[in-house]
């Protein structure tokens, strides 16, 4: 309870009831005002208050309304996309709970557990075929290393010339994933056209 009575404050300072100038429609069936319509997160972004209810300002000469300091760098495009992703899970973004009576209720928890329980048999029958092609694959590996190979070989033979996978990858080839170092986040310039050797 004490959650939803900080949230009812914290939405109306955020959101303050318009003056009635705001309400005149022409139409009867409209009555949401401009004021409480909720901010983009576009304008969240550009806002430098975090809860700020006024509109950012845009500068005159900026492409697309985008108002930059003077001597201010450009923003990471990382920052930005993360940026985006805090804005889209912030509290003024959530949708409220839903209001229903007992018997909707009813079916949407129905609807819901059917879901779940479609889901939970899809997600085994995919473990069981991939435990399926595990096995099999141990199996063979197994028939391999127990088999003695052709002519003088010792047993185990045939195993180890297909446990080196020599010409999978191309002649004196390897895995493309060794090609660059292995970072946790991907280069800022995925690949350099300028380089000359």
């Amino acid at each position: 309870m004490a959650s939803s009575l900080s949230a009812r404050g914290l939405t109306s300072q955020l959101f303050p009831r318009p003056s009635t100038a705001f309400l005149t429609t022409t139409s009867p069936r409209f009555t949401a005002a401009p004021a409480l319509i909720a901010p983009s997160v576009s304008q969240c972004l550009n806002s430098r208050t975090s809860f700020s209810t006024s509109a950012p300002q845009s500068a005159k000469g900026a492409p697309g309304g985008k108002s930059r300091r003077k001597g201010e760098a450009p923003r990471d495009p990382k920052i930005v996309n993360m940026l985006k992703q805090f804005a889209l899970l912030s509290p003024r973004r959530i949708p409220p709970p839903l209001r229903m009576a007992r018997n909707r209720h009813l079916r949407h928890w129905t609807i819901h557990r059917a879901w779940l329980l479609f889901r939970r048999k899809e997600r085994e029958r995919r473990e069981g075929e991939l435990m399926r092609q595990y096995q099999g694959m141990y199996a063979a590996c197994e028939e391999l290393r127990l088999t003695d190979g052709p002519g003088s070989r010792e047993q185990g033979y045939l195993y180890r010339v297909a446990m080196e996978k020599k010409g999978v990858y191309g002649h004196n080839g390897f895995p493309i994933e060794y090609t660059r170092p292995q970072t946790e986040s991907p280069a800022r310039e995925p690949w350099n056209h300028d380089w000359k050797r």
